[in-house]
């Protein structure tokens, strides 16, 4: 199905929210990355500032026992061996050193062959050595690795752990708030950008759907009088005795096609509002009177009471609405193979078009007034325009089914004070 200028543009409205949404998306996802990242560097240098001074106090306690021999004695006896962070000096390869493994009261534990693993990679590299290991009881652990050298080699090194778990429980805590906050802030933007651009473009969006609406109404409007203005000059050509007759008849289908182009073009500027409502005075039993006796009935019965009333309104317009009217209640007011048969009452601004056609079904009512709608005996597009011609003047068209059949419209208007 072809959309309209109007859907199309209303679907750039949701391209343009996707687009929009898509783009803070990738710039928060990169600042999440960037500030979850930041964080656990953060928490990582703070564990290793600790596990550094632990390290570096209990290199200064090692020492030589003058044979050649690493002493852990100072170690043992230092106030280091009974708190946490734990940590252990051991040798770089078997038969070089007796190891010391710190008691580390209430510190996790681990098993010393991870410990020895770490320390013979930095013994092996001569560099400092940093990282994650796993504690007995599963928890997370982060350790530190520092050399030593004996002779001019290094021989064994110093490793620290601390307890990484509550860093990272911390840790973890920050990164679902930051998922979570740039979830909500992705939604909320994404909103945002919808009801902006929507509001960008619900003007453009009118202008292209009034167009829309001129030019059906042009259509709808010149249609008839076309054809009959075709079937004229074809009667013309076949029957040259007949163009006298005919010639006013064409000329007065061309004064009635180009006062509707006139009304048309007048809605247009109304509508884009360059102009303004020519609103005067006027009286409404004498302009209904004058448009029933314009309107061809085609052999139907048309009858008309009125009351003098006089009204505030657009005479061009107005007369272009009753007009409308009483051309649906001719085209459709009627039964099978019957001539139609059409009331007309006008009395305290409201004008009344009753027939006696299939009625108006109520599921249908308001669907009558939609341009391109039909129900019952509505036109479709002929109806909106005189709601469009009510709702500009501050007046309601209404539409039900009489007791006895048929479907009566009725176009309300405001009265002028005292000229009823």
């Amino acid at each position: 199905m072809t959309r309209s200028s109007a859907d199309r543009l209303r679907r750039l409205r949701l391209l343009m929210t996707l687009l929009v949404t898509v783009v803070n998306a990738a710039v928060l996802i990169v600042l999440a990355v960037l500030v979850i990242g930041a964080d656990a560097d953060r928490r990582e240098q703070d564990l290793d500032a600790g596990l550094q001074v632990v390290t570096s106090s209990v290199l200064r306690l090692i020492r030589d026992d003058g044979r050649g021999e690493i002493s852990t004695a100072a170690v043992a006896a230092d106030e280091l061996n009974d708190r946490c962070p734990g940590f252990a000096v051991l040798p770089g390869g078997p038969g070089q050193f007796k190891g010391f493994v710190s008691d580390g009261g209430g510190c996790p534990g681990v098993a010393t062959a991870n410990l020895e693993v770490q320390v013979q990679a930095a013994v092996k590299s001569g560099t400092q050595l940093r990282g994650f290991t796993t504690a007995t009881d599963g928890g997370a652990l982060r350790f530190r690795v520092e050399p030593f050298r004996q002779g001019g080699r290094y021989v064994g090194g110093v490793i620290a752990v601390a307890d990484a778990s509550v860093s990272e429980a911390e840790h973890d805590r920050l990164t679902l708030l930051v998922i979570g906050g740039c979830v909500l802030l992705i939604g909320a933007l994404g909103l945002a950008g919808h009801v902006l651009s929507g509001r960008a473009i619900r003007p453009a969006a009118a202008a292209l759907e009034q167009q829309e609406v001129l030019l059906a109404e042009t259509a709808h409007d010149l249609r008839t009088p076309v054809a009959a203005l075709r079937a004229l000059a074809e009667t013309a050509l076949r029957n040259p005795a007949e163009r006298a007759d005919l010639l006013p008849r064409t000329v007065a289908l061309a004064s009635r096609m180009g006062g509707i182009i006139d009304g048309l073009l007048v809605r247009a500027r109304l509508a884009a509002g360059v102009d303004q409502l020519a609103v005067q005075p006027v009286w409404l039993d004498q302009l209904v009177a004058g448009v029933v006796e314009d309107t061809p009935a085609g052999g139907a019965s048309v009858t008309v009471t009125t009351a003098p009333c006089k009204v505030l309104v657009d005479p061009a317009l107005i007369q272009r609405a009753i007009g409308n009217l009483l051309d649906n209640a001719l085209r459709y007011g009627r039964q099978p193979d019957q001539q139609a048969v059409v009331q007309v009452i006008v009395a305290n601004g409201r004008v009344t078009v009753a027939d006696h056609g299939p009625g108006v079904d109520s599921a249908l009512a308001d669907a009558a007034f939609d341009r391109f709608g039909t129900g019952g005996s509505s036109s479709g597009l002929g109806l909106s325009i005189v709601r469009w011609v009510a709702q500009a003047h501050g007046g309601t068209l209404s539409a039900y089914n009489a007791e006895e059949g048929g479907a009566i419209f009725e176009l309300a208007l405001p009265v002028v004070p005292g000229g009823a």
